[in-house]
């Protein structure tokens, strides 16, 4: 139970401060033991940081899928819309978002490989899911909507880690509107 607790202390810290401002003696008391015994439960920080990396990659997986599965009857575009507009709300709110997203951005530079390469299996996942959407609800060539989707998401995450939350919310509007239009182009509708 103690390692859970530590994962989870862990990701509010690192979250608010980076890897480096995360205090081992500060996770320790939140969860209300001493420093030396988060040792029984992880070798080191990086031990600690790479499991409540891959336990964030796993629970932000989890969200995508069930909120992708979710709604069947709803219209791709809106289902996609709503998917931006609910992960960047997840960015401020959800602890296991922002960490992951910092994180994933910013790694700790000795671990920087490693959070690269659970990054992008996350993102091959995460593709994966947007180009069967729009296999089974928009003929289109899947792979590139999908492609360009993630990079739109991509940005709005640097939006977010940099911007204010009006500059975040235009430019989620006018880039998801210009998105669709090349969408429909695409498609051959006007």
């Amino acid at each position: 139970m103690k390692s859970d607790q530590l994962i989870e202390i862990a990701k509010i810290h690192i979250a608010k401060s980076g890897y480096e401002g995360a205090s081992l003696s500060t996770i320790a008391s939140d969860v209300g033991i001493k420093k030396q015994s988060i040792y029984s439960h992880f070798k080191s920080k990086e031990e600690l940081f790479l499991q409540a990396f891959q336990d964030a990659v796993e629970k932000e997986l989890l969200f995508v899928k069930r909120f992708l599965e979710d709604d069947e009857d709803i219209s791709l575009k809106d289902l996609l819309n709503q998917f931006i507009n609910e992960y960047l709300e997840r960015c401020q709110k959800n602890t296991n978002t922002s960490f992951y997203i910092r994180s994933s951005f910013f790694p700790p530079v000795q671990l920087r490989e490693l959070i690269i390469k659970e990054t992008y299996k996350y993102l091959d996942q995460l593709e994966d899911l947007i180009e069967s959407l729009f296999e089974q609800k928009y003929a289109v060539n899947s792979k590139a909507a999908a492609i360009a989707f993630l990079t739109l998401l991509d940005g709005l995450f640097v939006e977010f880690l940099y911007g204010t939350s009006e500059r975040l919310k235009e430019r989620t509007e006018k880039s998801l509107l210009v998105y669709w239009q090349g969408i429909r182009a695409m498609k051959g509708e006007f």
